[in-house]
């Protein structure tokens, strides 16, 4: 399927929402929100895959790596089925809602994408850092599937490093409720809500830095990471920002 084919019969999905019988039964909403939680999974299950794939990327002593869009698709079907029992070659097979069973796809084909654009750059031999870092993948790859589908995804924080990540004003109140010390930390825990006077719900991902992110996002505090940007003083299992879906009701 080309990606204007696939572009056209997601825009339609969306708009129309041609559920099947087997999930029209549904509430709606659970719906839209499972959707979202799966949305914000496999994006921070992307950016997982390449948080963990840096020591080979920026290695300057080899040139090709050896990790086209379809090896990383299999690193990143794994994580992904790990954190939600969910096996993306039998997707359609699957209890997932029929909107998910649309928009993953898209999802995966766009965070593909992203890693086969840079395959000239990660290639090089005799340079270290390569700047594809999980960020940099996720703001990419929230641009591309909103481009296919119209779908609002993002990765967020506030203060952001990248004006593209900055919050709207319910992702700031969102930001500022997960920052709080009492609130409760649940692995790959959604939040939603109904928006818009119902009109559209929105689901947020908290993210909290791992190990792996302590190199740009440590301490100490102040001093320039690797990508020229200021360190926060962040400490594992801090947080870190969020990731966020917005699906219009039908």
């Amino acid at each position: 399927m080309t990606i204007r084919l696939l572009r056209t019969v997601l825009l339609f999905l969306v708009v129309v929402f041609g559920l099947e019988p087997s999930s029209a039964s549904r509430p709606i909403k659970e719906e839209l929100t499972e959707t979202g939680r799966l949305l914000t999974l496999l994006m921070d299950a992307g950016r997982v895959t390449i948080a963990n794939k840096q020591p080979v990327l920026n290695d300057p002593k080899k040139g090709k790596k050896n990790y086209p869009p379809t090896v990383f698709e299999k690193e990143l079907a794994e994580n992904f089925q790990q954190r939600t029992g969910l096996n993306l070659l039998t997707l359609q097979q699957s209890a997932a809602p029929e909107l998910a069973k649309q928009l993953l796809p898209a999802l995966v084909l766009a965070s593909k994408k992203a890693v086969g654009d840079v395959q000239h750059v990660i290639n090089l031999e005799g340079v270290g850092f390569k700047g594809f870092i999980p960020a940099v993948f996720g703001t990419t790859v929230a641009n591309t599937f909103r481009s296919y589908t119209q779908v609002y995804l993002k990765q967020t924080m506030d203060p952001p490093r990248n004006r593209y990540n900055a919050p709207d004003d319910f992702e700031r109140r969102m930001l500022a409720r997960f920052a709080e010390p009492t609130y409760p930390r649940r692995q790959d825990g959604v939040v939603s809500e109904l928006v818009d006077g119902g009109k559209a719900v929105r689901v947020l991902l908290p993210l909290y830095y791992q190990k792996a992110c302590l190199g740009c996002h440590g301490e100490p505090k102040g001093e320039r990471d690797i990508t020229g940007y200021q360190k926060e003083g962040a400490k594992e299992g801090d947080f870190g920002g969020a990731i966020s879906v917005k699906l219009q009701m039908p």
